[in-house]
Order: C-alpha cells, then structure tokens, then sequence
C-alpha cells in the first residue's frame, strides 16, 4: 500500500511572512543593540541616553540605533574621556560588535516564528 500526499506550496503567502517576520526581528534586534548600548552610554544628565533610538527602514529590511544630541558623536569617538565605571566611548559600536550573534539569533527567530503560522 503506498501513502500520498498532496502538497500545496503558496510562494507568496510564505514570502509575505518571512518579510514580515524579518521586519519584526529587525525590530527586536535594534531594540536589544539599543538597551546594551544604553548601559554604556556616558552619563552626567542622561541626555544623550535619552537621546538614543531604535529605527528600521521596512523597504530597504534595514535597521539602525542612533543617538541624537550635539555631542553624541564626539562621546563615542573620543577615548581619552573619563567616564563613571561601565560608561565608555564606542557606547555603540561595542554593543554592535559584540551583538551580532544575538541580533542573527533574534532575527532567525522572528523568520522561523512567521513560517510557522
């Protein structure tokens, strides 16, 4: 006796959900980047801290954590700064490189989490 089964394979449905879960796992990876970022980030007032944000361009499947004060860039790059202790310069860019595995993790999890349902 052979068994059979009839299989019915939607392209389009199955890429819709994978664009949409990749969107969302580029969602939840810059908001994680952003929270490791955001225990680094040089504190005197908590501005520029405050100033930091999570963003993804849905067209271009890309995301980006930014930080918005007049002097969010000259804290990151100079290094002969003195900061309180866990704060540095590379706020962002530690976080981003040392991230990277987690943020393929989220990302895989959110595609693998739209094809199943």
């Amino acid at each position: 006796m052979t068994a059979r089964a009839r299989l019915t394979w939607n392209g389009a449905a199955a890429l819709r959900g994978t664009r949409a879960g990749t969107v969302r796992g580029l969602r939840l990876a810059a908001e994680h980047v952003l929270e490791r970022s955001r225990r680094r980030v040089p504190i005197e007032e908590g501005t520029l801290e405050r100033s930091g944000v999570a963003s993804v361009d849905e067209e271009a499947l890309t995301a980006g954590v930014s930080y918005d004060s007049k002097y969010a860039v000259r804290q990151h790059e100079e290094l002969s700064y003195r900061h309180d202790a866990g704060r540095t310069a590379k706020y962002l860019e530690g976080p981003v490189t040392e991230e990277a595995g987690a943020v393929a993790d989220i990302i895989a999890a959110q595609v693998r989490r739209s094809l199943r349902g």
